[in-house]
């Protein structure tokens, strides 16, 4: 049988990133030096086939501090905690690695800065995401006020109009995240920025990629999971590329093969948390099915390593 010819556009950068790739390494090194089981607050990343792949391992992943014994090493994730968390933690006498991705940090940080200089914070981030959750956390109650949209601005009610700094979540959209700051800056002229944006690179990058092939396809496929934020960012940024057809899929078994119908060019990407052999699995899913050829469009090249923290590599 003869397949029907395919143009495969393959985004690059795609797929893990330096946070998300150190992250891993934490919990797999931390079985390797104490043993199964390792707790972990959270999902270490938002990838089912990692955490599944982890808990094989001898991870178990907890959503609360309370259910972990205090005789067994925890690991907060990639995404950040609450100051409460690491207090509650130092309390119980237990052993804990924080692997909260070092960008992410840096905003925590930034955000401490501001509050030591007598600022208000604005946080520009999704309520009720880990990483907002635990950004918010790093200060008193009250001096973290959350926007979402443009239209959030308006209803913000801040203890003094001229003593503001704004914040980002790392992995929202870079479009939509100007749009409110823009917003931000009108009502709020003396609003103080980040001194170097908090959006992460890996974000950045792969949102700049799918742009890149979003004129050259007719579809495009975003392998990550439905609670990734980055992931569901990538699909956003396609639709408003001028892709028709952008879709979330976990891995190949979702690939929705009716609705793509006598497709010619399809692109790939994936979010930051999304490991590389479920990319080769759609990959090869097309190849099975399509004459394929493959055209990779590379906007960036990244570099970026983040060291483990002492504690592990000390083992190592």
């Amino acid at each position: 049988m003869i397949k029907p010819k395919l143009n495969l556009y393959l985004a690059a950068p795609r797929g893990f990133c330096a946070g998300v790739d150190r992250a891993i390494k934490i919990v797999e090194m931390a079985i390797e030096k104490w043993g199964a089981p390792i707790y972990v607050r959270h999902e270490i990343v938002h990838n089912k086939f990692v955490v599944d792949s982890l808990r094989d391992k001898g991870a178990v992943f907890v959503e609360d501090l309370s259910e972990c014994p205090t005789d067994r090493p925890v690991i907060f994730s990639a995404h950040g905690v609450p100051k409460s968390v690491p207090a509650d933690a130092n309390a119980r006498n237990m052993i804990y690695v924080d692997a909260t991705c070092p960008l992410v940090s840096k905003v925590h940080i930034e955000a401490e800065r501001h509050n030591s200089n007598g600022l208000q914070m604005v946080m520009i981030g999704h309520k009720g995401h880990p990483e907002t959750v635990g950004t918010m956390g790093q200060l008193p109650e009250g001096e973290v006020l959350l926007v979402e949209a443009p239209n959030d601005v308006a209803k913000l009610t801040p203890r003094d109009a001229d003593r503001l700094a704004y914040i980002t979540q790392t992995t929202l959209s870079v479009d939509d995240t100007a749009e409110i700051v823009k917003a931000l800056v009108a009502r709020f002229p003396n609003i103080v920025g980040p001194h170097k944006e908090d959006i992460c690179y890996a974000t950045t990058n792969r949102q700049e990629a799918v742009k890149a092939v979003a004129p050259h396809v007719s579809a495009l496929l975003v392998i990550g999971a439905p609670n990734s934020s980055n992931s569901k960012r990538l699909v956003e940024v396609g639709s408003k590329a001028g892709c028709a057809y952008s879709q979330l899929v976990q891995r190949a078994t979702d690939i929705d093969w009716r609705a793509l119908g006598d497709i010619k060019s399809v692109g790939i990407t994936a979010g930051a948390s999304a490991p590389e052999v479920l990319i080769e699995e759609v990959i090869a899913a097309f190849h099975d099915r399509f004459d394929v050829t493959e055209q990779i469009v590379e906007t960036a090249v990244e570099n970026v390593e983040f060291k483990v923290p002492r504690v592990l590599r000390e083992t190592a």
